[in-house]
Formats: structure tokens, C-alpha cells, sequence
């Protein structure tokens, strides 16, 4: 979930810097790229994967 969120932020990043344009207020081409980049580091530390136990069958 948080590599699709990290992908719409370069998306929306690389849009803003190609359009020469900035929400200055709250976001610029910069402050989303670092956005992304703390998206992709949670989605590689592991944080909101499901963890599925371990399938115990009895004989």
C-alpha cells in the first residue's frame, strides 16, 4: 500500500516539476519527493503487510 502511495507522490512530483509549477503553501516537487522516498522506506521496513501465522495441521 504505501509503494502505490510513494508512486502517486513521484507521479504527482514529477508533474509539478515538468509544469514548472509549485503548491507553495504545502507542497513543491521537493517536499513531495521526500514524501515518496518515507513512503517507499515504510513499505521496505515492512509496516502495514499482513502477517499470516503459521499453518498448523494435526494428524
Amino acid at each position: 500500500m504505501f509503494a502505490i502511495i510513494a508512486a502517486i507522490c513521484f507521479g504527482f512530483a514529477l508533474l509539478l516539476d515538468l509544469l514548472g509549477e509549485s503548491l507553495e503553501p504545502l507542497f513543491t516537487p521537493g517536499t513531495l519527493t521526500i514524501l515518496g522516498l518515507l513512503f517507499v522506506a515504510l513499505h521496505l521496513a515492512g509496516f502495514a503487510t499482513a502477517v499470516r501465522g503459521r499453518n498448523w495441521r494435526r494428524r
